[in-house]
This record gives C-alpha cells, structure tokens and sequence, in this order.
C-alpha cells in the first residue's frame, strides 16, 4: 500500500495553506530529507522535505492549489517494490481534523516561539497520541506500529526532531518494549467552510480588477479588526531631539564598513533598554494573569508585497547596535522574500512600526495581540525649539506608544516613554 503524503502543520496555529510548488513530479525518485514540495502559509513560504524513500506515485494536489487543509491527502508515494497497480483504491481519505489553536486569541505573528518540531518543515504525518498530544511519525512507521499492534506514545523517535521512523518501530518490535496500542476513535471529518459569496458587481463606477487575498492579508485583516474591537487603546505621544543620535551615528558610521547604523537600529536599542528600566510595561493582559515577560524581544514591523510581517529581535537588551543593524536586515530581506522561520516571527513582547522613512510624521499605530504596546515612529525633521530661553532649530522625532489599558495603565507609559526620549536624546548612555 502506498505511503500516504499530507498537507504538514508547519506551526501550531496553522489549519490550511496553498502547495505553491512541487519540486518533485510523478515519477522521481524520493529520497529521505528531499525537498519535495514549497508551502505557503499565512506567514511565509516554507519548504516540505520527505522522511521516507520511494518514488512519487501519484500527485492528488496540484501546486498553486489554495486552502488545502492541514492533514489533507496530496499525494502517494510507492515504496519498495510497488508499482502503478498499487495506486487503485488509494488517494480517498478524507482530510483529518486540523490541530486547534493554541488560544485562539493570540495570532501567530505574535505567539511564543514554537518548538523545534513545529517550527521545522515538517514531513507527512498525523495528528494523533494521548491527551491531545501530537506524535511525529512517518506514515511507514505508523503503519508498522498498527499493524504489529504497538503504541506509537511509547516510542522514542531517533529521526529528525524526535520523529518516529521504521528503525524505530522495528526496534520496539523485536525487543517487545512498546505496549499495545488503544484502539483509536474513528476521526470526525472536517468540513471545509463554504467559499463565500462573490462580491456583488456595481451597476456604476469606474472599470476595475480583482485581486484575491492572500493567506497573510487575510490573517492580518482579521487579527487587526479584533485587536481594534476588543483591546482598549490609549495612546501617548513625545517629541525627542535627535540631533545627538545623528551625530553619533555619523561617527559610527564613519569608524567600519562591517555595518551601516540606521536610526532605526537605535530605536531598537532604546526601546529595549527602557523596557528593562520599565519592565511594568514589558507584559500582556491575558484572561487569567498578567504576563510578565522576563526578556526583552523586540518585534519589528516590516513591510513586504504580500502585507505586513514583524521580525523578532530576541534578547535585543543585550545586543549593540551593530549585532541589531545586522540582524534586522538580514530577517527584513528574508521576510520580503517570504523565507521567514516560524520561531524568527512568532513571539515578540513589544512592537516597533516606523513610517519616518515614507515622510509620515506622526501616526499611531493598532497594538499588534497580545503585546500589550506599540510604538509608533515618525520622521526626524527640523523644528522649532526653544532651548534655553531662546529659539533654536533641532531635529526632532515624534513618537506614539498605542497601549492595552488592559495591562499597562498611563502612568507605566509615560514613564516608559520618559525612559526612551533619555536613551535617544543622550545616545552614548546606549552604549554602556
């Protein structure tokens, strides 16, 4: 019987996405550890990699196929020995349940950062195991471990990320160690949702064309649409004079070629440091406690043909600015390309949106859930100022913080921009 290829869970949040692309036909040869297909989701384009070997049978779902359900059937492989007559009857399961939401109410762009297991492209397997678990196996391993009548929740799987393989079945097998397995409830089928309904077609108005959302732009409306309606915003606004930072930058910049300092890059550093001098700002409101996070990752909203994307700087309260400006260019490039790892944007407890470099000058930006604050950047231009009793011109920036009055009260913002307006205006405390 052919090996049975399903659509991978490629994080836990994850219930469908689109095969953009086969790199494998009907016909090739597949080796363990081949990229045999490219998957879409909400977030970025990962690559699937094979766990068993055989040769591609039969492709049940066509690349650039969209809302293919996690679990779904997409293609077979034949093992060993195996031809074409193999493949009659096979490729009719129904798509299994799609693992459920860890908390529903936190998107992914901003959960914590998943396991190594979820977070890797992840090779055929089911949802399965006790209490809600989900083992990792290959389809050849389960299907030994059913047939010989072991329990896969027993087992300890030698292959990549602790998944079961055949080695490891064959093993239990012959040293008797794996009891039996509990017979299995048969699986309820999951309904697909309806396709809504076309958009009506005005009678009037101008000539136009249609483009289909996109899995991101899809997510990002509706993950924005219920931090709008459900999160109470507030929002705090404070002028910093830039002109020191400048002028630091330029001598920064001027000492190496290994790294090019943007203003941006200080804001990062800034933003972390009053974070660990306000950590009462460093939280997020759940329905059951407050969460206190005990590092500083800084997520960074970045801007990419498919819709919004926000980079995770971990630890960015222990990171110079040089490791920052290098960091954010590489996860900026890779995002705008849609390479992005789960872990590399998943998590985050604060978020930085700066539109200073489009000429915006002050804006306030939605809190991104279930971060609690978001901070808002403008252009730095000169103004007017009155410095020391008389009229100057300074550069200066305009900064919102957006805060869940949920979790952070006004008092803990203010200080908390009190904190980054002395970061920023005297840069050099930034350097030690």
């Amino acid at each position: 019987m052919p090996i049975e290829i399903l659509m991978p869970a490629l994080s836990p949040t994850m219930s469908e996405g689109k095969l953009a692309k086969w790199h494998k036909k009907e016909g090739d040869q597949v080796s363990s550890g081949d990229v045999i297909a490219e998957i879409e989701t909400d977030k970025a384009t990962m690559e699937f990699e094979a766990v068993d070997e055989g040769v591609i049978g039969k492709i049940l779902v066509p690349e650039g196929t969209e809302g293919v359900a996690v679990n779904e059937l997409i293609a077979l492989l034949l093992e060993e020995g195996e031809d074409a007559s193999a493949l009659e009857g096979a490729g009719k399961a129904k798509a299994a349940p799609a693992p459920a939401e860890a908390g529903s109410s936190q998107p992914a762009a901003s959960e914590a950062a998943v396991s190594a297991q979820a977070a890797a492209p992840q090779p055929a397997a089911r949802s399965g195991g006790h209490g809600g678990a989900r083992i990792f196996a290959s389809p050849l391993a389960r299907r030994i471990a059913k047939e010989a009548g072991l329990d896969l929740a027993a087992l300890k799987g030698s292959g990549p990320h602790g998944r079961i393989v055949k080695a490891d079945v064959e093993k239990a097998k012959a040293e008797g160690t794996a009891k039996a397995a509990p017979a299995a409830a048969a699986a309820p089928q999951a309904a697909k949702p309806a396709a809504p309904a076309p958009a009506p077609v005005p009678e009037f108005g101008p000539k136009f064309h249609e483009v289909p959302h996109s899995g991101m732009r899809k997510t990002i409306a509706r993950r924005l649409s219920e931090s709008k309606r459900d999160v109470p915003h507030f929002y705090l606004t404070i002028d910093c004079n830039l002109d020191a930072l400048m002028a630091l930058r330029k001598d920064l910049n001027g000492r190496s070629d290994a790294y090019k300092l943007s203003v941006n890059d200080f804001i990062i550093r800034a933003s972390a440091l009053a974070l660990r001098k306000v950590p009462a700002a460093n939280v997020s409101w759940t329905d059951t406690a407050m969460r206190v996070y005990e590092e500083v990752d800084i997520s960074v909203a970045v801007a990419t043909p498919a819709g919004l994307i926000t980079p995770v700087i971990k630890n960015a309260d222990q990171k110079g600015l040089a490791a920052i400006s290098n960091e954010i260019k590489s996860l900026a490039a890779r995002a705008r390309e849609g390479k992005l790892k789960p872990e590399e944007y998943q998590g985050g407890g604060f978020t930085i949106s700066n539109l200073g470099m489009y000429g915006i000058n002050n804006f306030a930006a939605i809190i991104n859930p279930p971060q609690a604050c978001i901070l808002a950047v403008g252009a730095g231009e000169q103004r007017p100022i009155v410095k020391d009793g008389a009229l100057a011109i300074a550069t200066m920036m305009t900064a919102t913080l957006s805060v869940d009055h949920r979790a952070v009260d006004g008092a803990v913002g203010a200080e908390y921009l009190a904190a980054l307006k002395q970061l920023i205006e005297d840069p050099l405390t930034m350097l030690l």
